[in-house]
């Protein structure tokens, strides 16, 4: 069976974009992916996304998105997509077993956070270490935490969680920083934010006892170990787009996001892309809805100037 549009990715893009070719009578097919529900199945309380003024839960506006997909007829299939033809039509993808073909593809694949990569830091990953300020600053309030970063990202958060924590202790692996002036500045000048650098964290304490209790980190030049004791680890080094199955097939620039000409059309016609693995500026919940509809809109009329 030939499919009108396939959506890869089940976030806020790609369920926007379910909604939307499912209301155009489309009947398309989402692939869950990797996180299925993106990143806001890790966030607690949103509370800048339109329309709910007393903020909603992560998982629930997901969960509020996906119904409303399946209400208009979109179909979601578990697992994550391992290999796409773009080379034939109608496109190939495979999710595991399975093999699907779509005359339109929509990527809203995203993008994951970077992690330091420690055996410790998987353990306590929601024990105590995060990879998103704005979704778990709230549980330390009156707590020491650690930031761990040295660009724009971490600034804001390191900021951004002053409003919680006692001491916010910002480690970075250099002495210079990639953070704008601007941003440098602000968290120079807030009392709370102590940097120590260049250190690089070799540990996150305690896994024995199943909670954070500080991190054990290196003088990255003199070798000097040291403990910083903490009770919350926040990680902003960045975001990696989930684009590995489209190297060669889409046009990404260096770092791995894909390229979007005209709103949301790609080097391929017919492929059509949108939310956070195109989107490294705003990277907000209502940014990859907004782009969500546009990539629809596009792709329902590109099949019907296809004659589809």
């Amino acid at each position: 069976m030939v499919h009108n549009v396939l959506i890869i990715g089940s976030g806020c893009a790609g369920l926007t974009a379910a909604i939307y070719t499912a209301r155009a009578n489309l009947k398309p097919i989402v692939i869950d992916g990797f996180e299925p529900g993106g990143q806001l199945t890790l966030t607690t309380e949103v509370e800048n996304f339109p329309g709910f003024p007393e903020g909603i839960l992560g998982p629930e506006l997901i969960e509020n998105m996906r119904k409303q997909a399946q209400r208009f007829g979109a179909e979601f299939k578990a697992g994550a997509v391992t290999a796409v033809d773009l080379g034939r039509r109608p496109f190939v993808v495979t999710v595991g077993k399975d093999v699907y073909e779509s005359k339109a593809i929509i990527v809203a694949a995203g993008a994951s956070a970077r992690l330091l990569g420690l055996e410790s830091e998987r353990k306590l990953m929601g024990h105590g270490v995060s990879t998103c300020a704005t979704c778990d600053g709230y549980f330390f309030r009156g707590k020491e935490i650690v930031v761990v970063g040295g660009g724009d990202s971490a600034m804001e958060e390191a900021t951004f969680l002053t409003k919680f924590a006692s001491k916010v202790t910002l480690i970075h692996r250099r002495s210079e920083f990639r953070a704008s002036k601007i941003m440098l500045d602000r968290a120079h000048k807030n009392e709370k934010i102590h940097f120590l650098t260049p250190y690089i964290i070799e540990e996150v304490l305690d896994v024995g006892k199943g909670v954070v209790e500080g991190v054990r980190v290196r003088h990255a030049v003199n070798g000097e170990i040291k403990t910083v004791p903490a009770e919350g680890v926040f990680m902003a080094i960045g975001h990696t787009p989930n684009t590995n199955i489209f190297q060669g097939k889409l046009e990404m620039d260096a770092a791995g996001y894909l390229g979007a000409r005209n709103g949301t059309l790609t080097n391929v016609e017919g492929v059509f892309v949108c939310g956070d693995v195109q989107d490294h500026r705003y990277r907000q919940a209502v940014t990859a809805a907004g782009s969500g509809c546009m990539a629809a809109i596009d792709a329902e009329r590109w099949l019907e100037s296809q004659g589809h």
